[in-house]
């Protein structure tokens, strides 16, 4: 697999679920594929990966990098204050309902980020963007971090065991918002697991069967505060994210 990976590049992820008007959600990809990765490149962050969720027809979720908290306020002053979103606002703010569903996350481990990949190469991945990208939502209760992250270990070593790659393992980050222009969530810890299916018969098979009994099992550890939450993505034309041919 072709594979450029730095995760620790970025040590601050965006993981931004935007609900969209009804009918809405192919313009807004299209948008946002045609003008918005590089500009957020050129300024240092990274758009990791934009998908649309199964189950919710006007759910648009992309993942944003920054290499530090510092850099996450200089790049979106840049880009939000500058010429590119500027000119495409209104039409895209015109298509969102809410954009506040954002989870403000740091890699559990250094090493841990979210897979760096290769962008979509128009000649040779003509189809764009291939694989299903799934993240399994952990809500947990205070200072349990990282009891829970033992306890979940061999359920994500299971994951990738039957041919799911892993691709990114994120907690929470603990630091107030500096660009409060774009609200993040604040109730509660997270930690995210982020996996690369090859296709549906490898999720259905292989996957949902050890992610539902480890969400059972983890669930009566005590250690959670609801349910785990299962999003499956499909990645957009250009999503960095997703299942390259090795």
């Amino acid at each position: 697999m072709q594979n450029n990976s730095h995760p620790s590049d970025f040590q601050v992820i965006e993981f931004r679920r935007y609900q969209i008007k009804r009918g809405g959600l192919s313009s807004f990809v299209a948008y946002f594929e045609s003008f918005f990765p590089e500009a957020f490149q050129q300024l240092g962050a990274l758009a990791l990966g934009q998908f649309s969720e199964r189950g919710n027809q006007d759910s648009f979720t992309w993942l944003r990098g920054f290499k530090s908290m510092d850099e996450r306020a200089i790049v979106n002053s840049a880009f939000y204050y500058g010429p590119v979103w500027k000119e495409h606002r209104t039409r895209l703010n015109d298509l969102i309902v809410d954009s506040d569903n954002v989870l403000l996350l740091r890699p559990l481990r250094r090493d841990s980020g979210v897979s760096v990949l290769p962008a979509v190469d128009p000649v040779c991945e003509t189809g764009g963007a291939q694989g299903v990208v799934v993240a399994q939502i952990f809500a947990l209760k205070a200072g349990d971090v990282e009891l829970f992250a033992r306890q979940a270990a061999s359920a994500f070593d299971a994951y990738q065991a039957v041919g799911m790659r892993q691709a990114g393992l994120l907690v929470t980050l603990d630091a107030k918002n500096n660009f409060p222009q774009l609200p993040v969530r604040t109730d509660g810890l997270y930690l995210v697991w982020l996996g690369i299916a090859r296709d549906d018969r490898q999720l259905e098979t292989d996957f949902y069967p050890l992610a539902d009994r480890a969400a059972r099992q983890l669930a009566g550890d005590g250690l959670l505060r609801s349910a785990p939450e299962l999003v499956i993505f499909d990645p957009a034309r250009r999503s960095r994210l997703r299942w390259l041919v090795e």
